[in-house]
């Protein structure tokens, strides 16, 4: 069964379209007008192995805000959708990401509680064209909409750049190892309590 989710969200703010597929080979087609969110978004496809394409048209000319929250809603969304029944699924996943002199860790829990945990200092107020305090509006909207547990922390690290690097390429290994399917429990929904 396909596991693929397309989403157009819409607001005053933004308009998002965007496609996935969980099942995918790493390939991304990335637009939001924020060029080093976009290759963060690419480091997600390829690292998490997901086919996955978004256009996003924001309200830059405000900031960046909504842009990369309603980007993080809406791949939440379309993680929710392309999981069906959620049968057969690790659910849980984790990962530590080492990007030269930095360390990071990346757990995900598709609990159907959303929640969110991120502890990352990280010195520059902008990487690139990014403003870096919306990583956590991201992965916020993100849980809330996938209705996950997303916990993400920075060890340590030098580089601003290193450390949002790292973060990135965690949640994707993680949410990578979460949404993989096991034969042997094909049929089952991964929790006692028969919901997720």
């Amino acid at each position: 069964m396909s596991r693929t989710a397309t989403i157009h969200r819409t607001t005053a703010e933004t308009d998002i379209r965007l496609r996935l597929n969980l099942d995918g080979q790493g390939q991304s087609r990335i637009s939001t007008g924020i060029r080093f969110f976009d290759h963060m978004l690419d480091l997600v496809a390829r690292h998490g192995a997901f086919d996955l394409s978004i256009a996003a048209k924001g309200d830059l000319g405000v900031d960046q805000h909504h842009t990369v929250e309603d980007v993080g809603i809406t791949l939440g969304e379309a993680v929710q959708k392309s999981l069906g029944s959620k049968k057969g699924i690790l659910r849980a996943g984790y990962f530590l990401m080492p990007m030269d002199e930095t360390l990071a860790a990346a757990a995900i829990d598709l609990s159907g509680r959303p929640h969110c945990v991120i502890h990352a200092k990280i010195k520059a107020a902008k990487v690139g064209d990014f403003t870096v305090e919306l990583l956590e509006d991201f992965f916020q909207g993100f849980a809330q909409s996938a209705k996950a547990n997303v916990h993400l922390r920075c060890l340590y690290g030098r580089s601003s750049h290193h450390q949002v690097e790292a973060l990135f390429k965690a949640f994707a290994r993680a949410l990578r190892f979460a949404v993989s399917r096991d034969r042997r429990l094909k049929n089952v929904l991964p929790s006692t309590k028969e919901l997720l």
